[in-house]
Parts: C-alpha cells; sequence; structure tokens
C-alpha cells in the first residue's frame, strides 16, 4: 500500500518527497562527519557502523532524487541537506568533545601563578624558559581531555590575557607511568604526559 495515496500530487511532488530528501542528507551527512571524526580518533567499532547506516540513508536519498528529476526543488532540498548536514556534524563533534588535545602556552609574564593554579586543579604540565623575537618567555605544554578544555583556556586567560596559545588534536597518549624516583629529564616528561586513571 503506498503511505502517500490519497494525498494531492503536487504536495507529494513539491513539499513531502523534497522534505524527506531533505531530512535524508542531514542525517547521512551527520553521520559521514561524526564518521571521520571516530576514524582520526582511530575507533574500529563506531566508524564502520556509522558508515554503513551513512551509505543506507544515501541510497535512499539518492532514490527519491533520481525518481524526481524534473523536480528542482528535490535540488534544493539535496543541497540544503548537505549544508545543515554539515553544520549539525561539527555541532554534534563540538558537544562530543572526543579525545584529548595538546595546549601550548607562551607568555612573556611569570608563569609561576598560571602553573601553580594549573597544577592545583590537577593538570600536569612542562614548564620550559624560551626565547622568542622580542626576548626571554616562558612555554607550557599540556596534554587535556576536550572536555576540559573551556575550563584550561579559562584558567589561562584569567592569568595571563595576554598570553598566546595554541591547540591541536592527539589522536593518542603514552599510558606508561614513570616511577617518582626517576631523573629530572624523565619527571619533566611525566609531568607532560597525563596517565589515564581509569577506563
Amino acid at each position: 500500500m503506498n503511505l502517500l495515496e490519497g494525498i494531492d500530487q503536487s504536495l507529494v511532488d513539491w513539499v513531502i518527497i523534497p522534505a524527506l530528501i531533505f531530512l535524508a542528507r542531514i542525517c547521512d551527512v551527520t553521520l559521514g562527519t561524526l564518521r571521520i571524526v571516530f576514524i582520526s580518533k582511530g575507533d574500529k567499532a563506531i566508524a564502520p557502523l556509522l558508515g554503513f547506516l551513512e551509505v543506507l540513508i544515501w541510497l535512499i536519498a539518492i532514490t527519491q532524487v533520481m525518481e524526481n528529476l524534473s523536480n528542482v526543488a528535490s535540488y534544493f532540498a539535496w543541497a540544503g541537506g548537505f549544508a545543515t548536514g554539515n553544520f549539525l556534524g561539527l555541532r554534534i563533534e563540538q558537544k562530543l568533545a572526543l579525545g584529548q588535545v595538546v595546549v601550548r602556552v607562551i607568555t612573556v609574564d611569570s608563569a609561576d601563578k598560571l602553573v601553580d593554579r594549573l597544577k592545583g586543579r590537577g593538570y600536569r604540565l612542562t614548564c620550559v624558559d624560551a626565547r622568542g623575537t622580542r626576548g626571554k618567555v616562558n612555554l607550557l605544554f599540556m596534554i587535556v581531555k576536550r572536555k576540559k578544555l573551556d575550563e584550561v583556556i579559562g584558567i589561562i586567560r584569567s592569568f595571563n590575557p595576554q598570553a598566546f596559545y595554541s591547540i591541536e588534536d592527539v589522536r593518542s597518549v603514552s599510558e606508561v607511568d614513570l616511577a617518582e624516583s626517576a631523573p629530572e629529564s624523565q619527571n619533566s616528561l611525566r609531568r607532560l604526559i597525563p596517565l589515564r586513571k581509569g577506563k
């Protein structure tokens, strides 16, 4: 039985089918964006499942477009769904805040208070004296979970609004714990590498 039977054909062609194409494109592009994120994180379970669903929905959507080639509304629905799916996928990825990032901070002012505050909040970091184009600077390295990134940036800005910082994604982090009696060079490495407390 045709679910659209009894409905005005013009309504079906110009409203219902384009709306379904639009929604299908939102779903498959959103899943595609998330799939790429999980691939970049090395996830071997979720990425293939998202890929399966993405292609399945895409096939349904493209079938409807091919069956309605004379319907211009289908083209706009396809393009609009693609754009909206990209936006929605990125928003969901930001909300999930998966993985870890490395934060590098460069500050001309003394970083002692900033280091103490970050350490007091449980963050591990390495502080290095360096030289920039305008003289001596302090260089801080941290690896933090993306879910904690806003808190870290807030602490940095509250102590030194003029500090320069950069953020990059980290695919994996060593889980090796170093002994307390390790040499100072190794202790510096330990402060840089956070340990995963539990699964």
